[in-house]
C-alpha cells in the first residue's frame, strides 16, 4: 500500500472499531492527516477526556499516553509506538524525587507535564509550557522547586521575579543541545527571519529569541504574525507543518540536532498495524496511580 492507501484504510479502521487518534505536533505529516486530533500533550489529553469514543490511540510518547489514561481513566488507551519514550520524563523517578522533597519540606512541587505517571503521583501541581509562567505565578508559596526542566524552570524563574525557584539538572536533551553559535548562523543566513524559540532551550539562546514560548504558541505567532520568513527553534516537524499551514512564508529549521527520535519512531503503518489488530501498546494504570497522578493535573487547571 502507498501513503494515500494506508491513511484511507485507517480513516476507515477508525469508523469500524470505534478509535481516536491523537497526533502530537511532532508527528510526521502523513499521521496529522489521519488524526481526530493534533497538537501538544496537555491539549490532546483534553481532547480525549471530552471525545465519546471508547478507545484512544495516542501517536506521541509513553507519559502523554499515561496523561490520558489518568484523565479518561474509562477509555481504553493504546500508545502506537511501545518503544516511544521520552528523554526527559525518563529522567527523574518517584524515589529521586521524594528525597529532594525531604531537602526542601516547605517548597511546592511543580512538575512539568512531560513526567511520568509515577512522578506526578508525588507532585503538587503540573504545568504545560504555554501555562507555567501563569500558574506558578498563582501559586500562593512563594518557594518552588521545579521538575524536571532547568530550562524552562529558568524562563520561569525570569517572569516570576518574586518566586523562590528551585531547579534541578533535568531537561529535554534536544532543545538543551542548540548553542548561540547556531543561532547567530541562521540569524547571519536569514536576516529578515523572526526567531521562534521554545523555552526548552537553553536560557542564552532564549534571549536572542523575538519570541519564546510553547510549539502550539510558536504555531499560532507564525501563523499570525505579519512576517514572512522564520527561524523555527523547535523540533523539525513544526516548520514542515507550518509550510503547509502557510505557504505564501518561509520557515527555516534553527538547527539539524532539532530532531526527536521519540517521535519519530511512530510511523504511520504503526498506526494502522495498531487498528487492524489492536496493536500497539494499551496503557494500564492502577487505580491509586490514576488518583493520585491526577491531583497535581486537577491543580493544574484550577491555577491555570
Amino acid at each position: 500500500m502507498n501513503i494515500t492507501q494506508l491513511q484511507e484504510q485507517i480513516m476507515k479502521l477508525k469508523k469500524e472499531k470505534d478509535f481516536c487518534v491523537l497526533a502530537h505536533s511532532y508527528q510526521a505529516h502523513e499521521i496529522l492527516e489521519v488524526a481526530d486530533y493534533t497538537g501538544d500533550s496537555y491539549k490532546l489529553s483534553v481532547d480525549a477526556e471530552k471525545v465519546e469514543n471508547k478507545n484512544i490511540l495516542m501517536c506521541g510518547v509513553r507519559f502523554m499516553a499515561e496523561t490520558c489514561k489518568i484523565l479518561s481513566p474509562e477509555k481504553n488507551v493504546y500508545l502506537a509506538q511501545p518503544t516511544a519514550g521520552c528523554a526527559m520524563a525518563d529522567q527523574m523517578d518517584r524515589e529521586y524525587i521524594s528525597k529532594v522533597k525531604q531537602q526542601y519540606p516547605d517548597y511546592t512541587v511543580v512538575a512539568y507535564i512531560n513526567t511520568t505517571a509515577q512522578l506526578k503521583t508525588i507532585c503538587d501541581v503540573c504545568v504545560t509550557s504555554s501555562s507555567a509562567v501563569k500558574i506558578v505565578n498563582n501559586i500562593e508559596n512563594k518557594n518552588i522547586l521545579f521538575i524536571p526542566d532547568c530550562n524552562l524552570g529558568a524562563y520561569v524563574a525570569e517572569q516570576c521575579s518574586d518566586k523562590n525557584i528551585k531547579l534541578l539538572n533535568g531537561g529535554c536533551p534536544i532543545h538543551a543541545g542548540v548553542n548561540t553559535d547556531e543561532v547567530k548562523a541562521a540569524k547571519a543566513a536569514y536576516p529578515n527571519a523572526l526567531l521562534l524559540v521554545h523555552p526548552e532551550c537553553i536560557p542564552e539562546v532564549a534571549k536572542m529569541a523575538d519570541y519564546v514560548g510553547s510549539t502550539s504558541g510558536i504555531m499560532d505567532f507564525a501563523v499570525k504574525s505579519d512576517c514572512k520568513e522564520f527561524i523555527i527553534g523547535t523540533e523539525i516537524s513544526i516548520a514542515e507543518h507550518l509550510q503547509y499551514m502557510c505557504p505564501d512564508k518561509k520557515f527555516h529549521i534553527l538547527s539539524q540536532k532539532l530532531i526527536c527520535p521519540s517521535m519519530k519512531v511512530t510511523t504511520l503503518a504503526d498506526v494502522y498495524n495498531c487498528l487492524i489488530s489492536n496493536g500497539g501498546e494499551k496503557i494500564e494504570l492502577d487505580a491509586q496511580t490514576i488518583k493520585d497522578a491526577k491531583k497535581c493535573i486537577d491543580e493544574m487547571i484550577r491555577l491555570g
